[in-house]
Parts: C-alpha cells; sequence; structure tokens
C-alpha cells in the first residue's frame, strides 16, 4: 500500500491511475451502448436483457447483487478518475503559477479546450440519468421493471431528448480525447502509429455519441414507439 501511495503522488502515477480508471470507464460506456440499441428490438427483447442484468451471478449472488458490485466498481473508477484529473490540475497550476498570458485558441483541439467543463456537465448528466431512468425521481411516468416503458415516455419530452442528445455530444468529445491522452499517459506514443491513435479515437467516440443519441431520435421519430 505505502508503495502504491508513493507511485500516485507522482505526476505519472496520478496519469497512470487517470488512465486505468478511463479504460474501465470506456469499457462501461461502450457496453451501456450496445444494450441500449436492444431498444430497436421492442419492448419484449429490451426489457429482457434488463432483467437478465439483474439476475447476473445467479443463483450464487442475490437479484440484483452482481448489478452492484459493478455499480461499485464503476463508482470507484469515477472517483479516481476525477480526483486524478483534479490532482493533476493543481499540479500543473503550481509548475506555472502565473497561467498563461495568451492562449493560441486555433491551435489548440476543441476537445482538450473544453476538457474540463465537458467533465462537469457529463458528472451532472449522470446524476440526472441515474434520477431519471433508474430511480425514476424524475420521470412523471416511471414504472418500476418496465425499462421500455421508462425510455421511450422519457424521450418523447423534445427538452428531454435535447438534454441527451447535447449531453452526449460532451461525452464524445470527452471520449475522443481521453481515449488519445490515455495512449500517452500508458507511453504508448510514437509517430508511427499516431495516426492510429487519433483514428481510433475518433472511431470510438463516433460510434458511442451516435448510438446513444439513436435512441432519443427514434423516439422522437416515432420509429421506437
Amino acid at each position: 500500500m505505502n508503495w502504491f501511495a508513493s507511485v500516485y503522488r507522482s505526476a505519472v502515477g496520478k496519469k497512470a491511475a487517470m488512465a486505468i480508471s478511463g479504460i474501465v470507464l470506456f469499457g462501461f460506456v461502450f457496453t451501456h451502448m450496445t444494450g441500449n440499441l436492444k431498444v430497436f428490438q421492442g419492448a419484449e427483447k429490451f426489457n429482457a436483457y434488463a432483467e437478465w442484468l439483474r439476475e447476473i451471478g445467479a443463483p450464487l449472488l442475490p437479484h440484483s447483487g452482481m448489478l452492484w458490485i459493478l455499480r461499485i466498481g464503476l463508482l470507484a473508477a469515477v472517483v479516481i478518475h476525477i480526483a486524478s484529473a483534479i490532482a493533476l490540475v493543481r499540479l500543473a497550476r503550481k509548475a506555472r503559477p502565473e497561467g498563461y498570458r495568451r492562449r493560441d485558441a486555433v491551435q489548440m483541439d476543441y476537445a482538450v479546450r473544453t476538457m474540463r467543463w465537458g467533465g462537469v456537465l457529463i458528472a451532472l448528466y449522470v446524476v440526472y440519468h441515474l434520477m431519471h431512468l433508474t430511480f425514476g425521481n424524475v420521470h412523471g411516468d416511471f414504472i418500476p421493471g418496465d425499462v421500455y416503458h421508462n425510455v421511450v415516455t422519457a424521450f418523447q419530452n423534445p427538452l428531454v431528448a435535447g438534454v441527451y442528445a447535447i449531453a452526449n455530444l460532451a461525452l464524445g468529445f470527452h471520449l475522443y480525447h481521453g481515449l488519445w491522452s490515455l495512449f500517452q499517459s500508458l507511453g504508448w506514443n510514437h509517430p508511427r502509429f499516431n495516426p492510429w491513435r487519433r483514428a481510433f479515437a475518433t472511431a470510438f467516440a463516433v460510434i458511442v455519441t451516435v448510438g446513444f443519441i439513436s435512441v432519443p431520435l427514434a423516439v422522437l421519430t416515432g420509429l421506437v414507439s
């Protein structure tokens, strides 16, 4: 434990922690997106998928037992990711306390410039998403266990669908920059395959963003009802 703490105190250790926790989050986001696409198969299959998630590990684990284990692990990854990001920002400010007098916005990538505020927006979106479609606190027509109904009735409201679309666009930029930075943080940085890094980061971000946004758009257009 002392060895881990000493490594984490360094900037390299914080970057590694942020990268590894990022891998966990990337995996969750992609899995969650592919699961959401089952809504196009209809209510029966989508609700069956949601129920299957609660039954993972049965009968060894109680109902929703594995799901809660995964949620706790995901929460730990989020905490590590955010804590590492904040710590790195503080280290950067200490290294250059006066800050930059001028920032060249033309040369600075848009995803980099919006990374911090994008992260805040995503965090707020996740809280709303959980209250909206997991716990139903802010869903006016929430029916426990009927995930298909909850999703469809939620996205029939153009304002709600718009909020989800904007949040997922922010997520896309965050994923792109996060994947690009992840390879560099882990030392996988070389001019020979940097174009592949960019292509992979771009493709991953676009696929996830389009996948998530396709659901509210399908509901609004009546493709899913």
